[in-house]
């Protein structure tokens, strides 16, 4: 870039791609974004199971309160 004498095109055209790319919009932002609201649900379910767990409630009614697997719910 140097060079060339191309830096400020270059921030221009950077500046430009900021202002026409929305970061919310793109598909891999989104898919980002829904994997960790799973992954907090399901820390939830696991933080849920575990309480009930400790109050002594049975594995398949934990399994029918939080939708985790028995084998999920036993690990605990």
């Amino acid at each position: 870039m140097q060079l060339r004498n191309l830096e400020k095109t270059s921030i221009k055209n950077m500046a430009l791609t900021g202002k026409i790319f929305v970061e919310e919009k793109d598909i891999l932002y989104i898919r980002g974004e829904i994997k960790g609201e799973i992954r907090g649900e399901h820390k939830k379910a696991l933080d849920v199971a575990q309480e009930l767990k400790n109050e002594g409630c049975s594995s398949s009614f934990i399994t029918k309160i939080t939708k985790l697997s028995i084998q999920e719910i036993e690990a605990l």
